[in-house]
């Protein structure tokens, strides 16, 4: 009898853990700013938040500067630099602050990274017409969490 136990209890402790499931941008929770909810539903990869933050949708030292970067060209000037930026806030924090900084910053210019509503709808290209179908945000939700996962390694020292 002891055997069906242990081959359950095998199954359950090798079983891919189920995921909470993705969190949509219209259901996002904050609090003073902050998202204490993994976007995803799993952790993030500081490697591909690196990859993010300097190229495609991300493109944070456009506007950013980040020492730790620093062998990549154009880093901005117009946002703080994000040198020990996981010293200065929270992990939901900063989750928050790339979700969307209008939050946290009402009038910031940083884009809001996981938002689809609530501001002009962008264009259909430039045909001068509204953009068709559902808007998708500037990045998804494991990316929003990639990105903060490279910026909580992102400590004075």
């Amino acid at each position: 009898m002891k055997y069906p136990v242990v081959v359950a209890t095998l199954v359950a402790l090798t079983a891919p853990a189920v995921s909470a499931g993705e969190i949509k941008p219209t259901e996002v929770v904050f609090e003073d700013g902050a998202v204490a909810t993994s976007l995803s539903g799993a952790p993030g990869n500081p490697a591909d938040g690196e990859t993010i933050m300097n190229k495609g949708s991300g493109n944070c030292i456009a506007c950013h500067a980040v020492s730790a970067l620093s062998h990549l060209p154009f880093h901005g000037e117009i946002g703080p630099p994000l040198d020990g930026v996981a010293d200065r806030w929270s992990e939901a924090e900063l989750r928050g602050i790339v979700a969307n900084a209008k939050v946290m910053f009402e009038g910031s210019m940083m884009p809001s990274f996981y938002r689809t509503e609530g501001y002009t709808r962008p264009g259909n290209g430039f045909t001068g017409k509204a953009a068709e179908g559902e808007v998708q945000p500037l990045l998804t939700a494991q990316q929003v969490e990639d990105v903060v996962a490279y910026l909580m390694t992102l400590k004075e020292n």
